[in-house]
């Protein structure tokens, strides 16, 4: 069944996002405070990675050599630009604050910073997108599932040390898993070899920056840099 995959997805954040809340009103605000720079770090080295897996590559001569550096700047860049003026963040962070208060927790002052960074977390990475055109174009859900499980442990944490607001990070994954499960034989013969490895290399940056955003506190309007992966796609065709 189409659309499987995400499901699965989003129940597996919605039980890890109950399971660390639970765990975090049993612990100090100093283990908490630890659990989270201890996220954050990891968020950190799994964007490194996965940036560090797309640029570099060996030459026949045994030589690393790096690529898509060009690529990667041109897309932050317009990306950026793009995300400033659609005001991305800004839209996002209302939508947190409406759920806020839908939900009750009108009180919980990180409500929206643990919801905005979670949902990032969660919906970047090519993952997701593959995840969904193989769910919805061949019925295959293997990458959504694992995903599902990556996505599970890293809410369980993430909810621990920043509170509820994780939890609701499933309802951004939904959507956009969705949307692109519904459009995938639209969008599947643009998603090519290189569109992958442009996403996820853009993808992975992006990621980092939410890892900077949790070790150091807001620097990065992340969600407005999310344009720059429609521009890494788009570089694969010319």
């Amino acid at each position: 069944m189409p659309g499987f995959g995400t499901i699965i997805n989003v129940v597996f954040i919605i039980a890890g996002g109950l399971a660390g809340v639970l765990l975090g009103n049993r612990l100090k605000e100093q283990t908490r405070e630890t659990l989270l720079l201890a996220n954050a770090v990891a968020v950190l080295f799994i964007g490194i990675a996965g940036a560090m897996q797309e640029m570099f590559v060996l030459a026949q001569d045994g030589r690393l050599e790096t690529t898509g550096t060009m690529m990667m700047i041109a897309s932050l860049a317009i990306g950026a630009v793009a995300g400033e003026l659609l005001d991305l963040e800004g839209k996002v962070e209302r939508f947190g604050e409406w759920l806020k208060a839908r939900t009750g927790n009108a009180d919980d002052a990180g409500f929206v910073h643990a919801f905005v960074t979670a949902s990032l977390t969660v919906c970047i990475g090519a993952m997701a997108v593959v995840g969904s055109i193989e769910d919805g174009a061949a019925g295959d859900h293997s990458i959504l599932v694992a995903k599902a499980v990556l996505d599970l442990i890293i809410v369980m944490v993430m909810a621990a040390s920043m509170g509820k607001g994780c939890i609701f990070s499933a309802i951004p994954v939904g959507l956009f898993q969705g949307t692109i499960t519904a459009l995938a034989v639209l969008i599947r013969p643009f998603i090519t070899d290189q569109a992958m490895g442009n996403l996820s290399l853009v993808g992975s940056v992006l990621i980092f920056c939410v890892g900077v955003n949790l070790f150091w506190g807001k620097k990065i309007r992340v969600a407005n840099l999310l344009p720059a992966l429609v521009v890494a796609v788009a570089w694969s065709m010319f």
